[in-house]
């Protein structure tokens, strides 16, 4: 879209989407993983509403990680002042419905500023919505195989795999998240090795596909919703 568009779109609508990714390893799928899954779900979600979606913030709050090159980490106080001044843009322009499409549960932290945000914004309302297990999203990986986590096959999608890298065939066992929450980013890797947190690396596609139809479903309800009446969902 350009200017024009969007203001004509403002003049019929007040809808908007902000995905907020975060740039980490992801075992042997794509560093951007975080960045796409959100980015594209909203978009595939947005598109026959005909509301637009922004582009991903691509970096997030994942310092446990920067011990795998190529994990970016932005300070929690500094992701808020980001998403802060975004948010303030897109008020500005005439968005007062905005879901915010996370992809990355570093990023929590912007759930709960999102209601200080929307109290300080009379008229906004914003919806915080964590694409990978909003309830029937979960429900569908449970459903599919419950031995799954971060950098597993509920992330290998064919659009975050990368040509010619062979993932290995058996199932990781889970590791154990109260250790992880407790110890540093070197013992980490220590502790997870290639950075998947427990299950197969991959699935069927038929598998993935069927997950990702639910997520697009789940995310297209809200965006089609009554939105409450105001502050966050």
């Amino acid at each position: 879209m350009n200017w024009m568009q969007v203001e004509a779109y403002l003049r019929r609508d007040d809808r908007a989407v902000l995905p907020l990714g975060s740039t980490e390893q992801h075992s042997y799928l794509r560093l951007t993983v975080d960045c796409i899954l959100p980015e594209r779900v909203a978009a595939e979600a947005a598109d026959p509403l005909g509301i637009p979606v922004f582009p991903v913030l691509s970096y997030g709050v994942t310092p446990y990680f920067r011990e795998f090159p190529g994990s970016i980490s932005l300070r929690v106080d500094t992701h808020l002042r980001v998403v802060r001044d975004i948010l303030d843009g897109m008020a500005h322009s005439g968005f007062r419905r905005i879901m915010i499409c996370n992809g990355h549960g570093g990023n929590g932290a912007v759930q709960q500023f999102a209601q200080e945000w929307a109290a300080d914004h009379p008229g906004c309302r914003v919806i915080f919505h964590n694409w990978w297990n909003a309830p029937r999203t979960w429900a569908k990986v449970q459903a599919i195989d419950p031995v799954a986590s971060h950098g597993s096959w509920m992330e290998n999608f064919p659009w975050t795999r990368l040509a010619g890298v062979e993932l290995p065939k058996e199932q990781r066992p889970m590791v154990d998240m109260d250790r992880v929450r407790l110890i540093d980013p070197v013992a980490l890797r220590g502790l997870i090795g290639d950075g998947n947190y427990g299950g197969l690396y991959q699935r069927s596609d038929e598998d993935v596909l069927a997950l990702w139809q639910i997520a697009v479903e789940e995310t297209r309800a809200l965006l089609a919703g009554s939105w409450g009446g105001g502050g966050t969902a």
